[in-house]
């Protein structure tokens, strides 16, 4: 009996893009979940989308390098075996995949004043 299922822990902020939500779970277990254990320690809420209470979103977590708080969001980190904010993969490019670094080289990079 979790009388604390569900409810706010928090607010997830992106030090990037500055997305920022309520969070609820923070961890690789999400609540209400049978047999799932995500690969990260992430950031995450119940979908408020789905009346079903075992569906969630991740919201983000931390790049593995630097320990900033990143949102999942394709222009702020990457996962590749590990969570990678967007500009520690931009500055340790030569040690991904290939793939991943033609599809980098395709974005341009954000700028932030």
């Amino acid at each position: 009996m979790d009388s604390g299922e569900g409810a706010v822990r928090g607010v997830f902020t992106c030090e990037l893009c500055e997305l920022s939500s309520p969070y609820t779970f923070y961890g690789q277990k999400p609540p209400n979940t049978r047999g799932i254990v995500l690969l990260e320690e992430c950031y995450g809420m119940r979908d408020p989308f789905s009346p079903e209470k075992e569906k969630f979103l991740v919201l983000g977590s931390k790049c593995c390098l630097c320990n900033k708080i990143v949102c999942v969001g394709t222009e702020c980190s990457l996962f590749y075996t590990k969570r990678f904010c967007l500009p520690c993969v931009r500055e340790h490019l030569h040690q991904f995949p290939e793939q991943i670094q033609t599809e980098l080289a395709k974005k341009k990079p954000t700028q932030k004043s």
